[in-house]
């Protein structure tokens, strides 16, 4: 018996809109494999948007969204699985991500944090991390304890109510050649068939 049709959103979130990005590659992968195996999906790419900074803890409370944020916010609401691609700089996740990601979540739209705890608004839905590095995945989680994927797996998702959240990490991505890159697509598009 098949799995069920699913609702994907994939969103690129390498800040550098440049098409021959490994990001965008393994997006696609992923995104070309989810539509063979029927499912429908819709992307988003942050290195083609204008993402405003919050300079505030007064504006980060304050639901006051661009348009563009507000059509992001409703593409993450229509899916039931997030596919979030981006690279690890400097052990975290890029500026403009990290920018993007507040102003979807200000406001308490995915959650509320009050006295006694928190109110999930995002329950229901999965995610798959697809995070690229230098160096090599196992330095990543056993010497930085992958606190660049906690920030939003955990510091994020975790808190909407996202979940299982998994995650494919590409290291050591200079590295790996083309048979490594041709590896890690077919990867995806396995993962993207799967719904996974």
């Amino acid at each position: 018996m098949s799995k069920p049709s699913r609702r994907i959103l994939i969103l690129v979130g390498h800040p550098d809109p440049a098409p021959d990005r490994f990001c965008r590659a393994l997006a696609e992968a992923y995104a070309q494999g989810a539509i063979a195996g029927g499912h429908e999906i819709r992307r988003a790419d942050i290195g083609t948007m204008d993402i405003p900074l919050l300079e505030s803890q007064a504006a980060f409370q304050v639901d006051d969204v661009t348009p563009l944020i507000r059509d992001l916010r409703a593409d993450i609401l229509w899916a039931d699985h997030l596919v979030l691609v981006f690279p690890l700089w400097l052990g975290g996740v890029p500026a403009k991500l990290k920018a993007a990601l507040e102003q979807v979540f200000r406001g308490g739209f995915g959650f509320e944090v009050g006295p006694k705890g928190w109110n999930s608004k995002l329950s229901g839905r999965s995610a798959r991390m697809v995070l690229t590095m230098g160096m090599p995945s196992a330095i990543f989680r056993l010497v930085f304890g992958s606190h660049g994927l906690k920030a939003v797996t955990q510091g994020i998702f975790m808190l909407a109510g996202v979940k299982p959240t998994r995650a494919s990490i590409v290291g050591g991505v200079e590295a790996i050649g083309p048979g490594g890159r041709s590896r890690w697509l077919e990867r995806m598009a396995d993962l993207g068939a799967a719904a996974s």
